[in-house]
Order: structure tokens, then sequence, then C-alpha cells
């Protein structure tokens, strides 16, 4: 696993919206991601998200040409952090960090991870309040990570 943890938003803006946000500081101890993301999350972030700004404004001006700013701030600050993963939910941006060969994962694979960490006791029930919350995910999708979780 990585050192170094960056969110963008989605994540954070899940997590708090069912009362999880807790997950990532147990999984992790702490998270990093930008005042851009901070703004976009629109309440004040537990001490324990960390908040750095990337140094490159340039890559990340490039990044927001074709992705918000939230998410071109976390993937500028992953190209500038070694041995980091990012965590993303969009899929353009996603894509943008996969050509940049930053490792990534999601809000699904984040709860796949703590269920596998034994910090999580059933992926089904925080992803019926997920659903409840307003969190899409397809009826594949949604198959596919009960089955990697052996809910299914």
């Amino acid at each position: 696993m990585p050192k170094i943890v960056i969110s963008d938003t989605s994540c954070l803006i899940i997590l708090s919206n069912i009362n999880e946000l807790e997950i990532l500081k147990h999984l992790y101890g702490e998270i990093f991601t930008t005042i851009e993301v901070s703004k976009e999350f629109g309440e004040p972030l537990p001490e324990w998200i960390i908040i750095r700004s990337p140094g490159d404004l340039l890559i990340r001006r490039s990044l927001e040409q074709q992705i918000d700013k939230g998410e071109a701030s976390a993937i500028a600050l992953a190209l500038e952090t070694p041995d980091c993963i990012i965590i993303l939910d969009d899929l353009k941006a996603r894509k943008i960090a996969e050509k940049y060969g930053l490792k990534i994962t999601g809000t699904l694979g984040i709860i796949l991870y703590a269920h596998e960490k034994g910090i999580v006791k059933s992926v089904k029930h925080l992803l019926d309040k997920m659903k409840k919350s307003g969190f899409r995910i397809t009826d594949e999708i949604e198959k596919e990570v009960l089955i990697k979780a052996g809910e299914i």
C-alpha cells in the first residue's frame, strides 16, 4: 500500500453523507487533499485530512481544461507525490490519472479494502446507504463489488 493517500471530493462527500468518513482514518491514519477539494467539500475537514497545494500550477491549470478544479488539483498533487494512491470516482479523471501512471482507487475500492481489513462488516449495507444518499452505481458494478466482498 502506498504511503500517501490523496483524495478527491467525491469520496469525502459520499462517506460523509452516510456518516462513514472515519473509514478513511481507520484505514490510513491521515489523508491528503487540496484546498480546492476542501472548498468543494463545503464543510470543515477533520484534523486527520491534511491540505497540501500542488506546486506545479501549470499542470493543474492544464488539467482544469479537462476536469473540475478539485480533481485537477488532486491529480496535480499526486503527480508530485512519490508513492501515493489517489481516490477518484469520476471516470474521465480516472482515465487522465491512468495516462499519467498514477495508482488509483475509488470509493468502492476503499469500501472493499475496509471490508478486507475488518473495518466494515457489511459492504451491502454501506452500498444501500450510499444509494439512498444519491450515489449512483449500476447493478452490474454493485454485483461485482458484492462478489468481491464475498456477500453474494
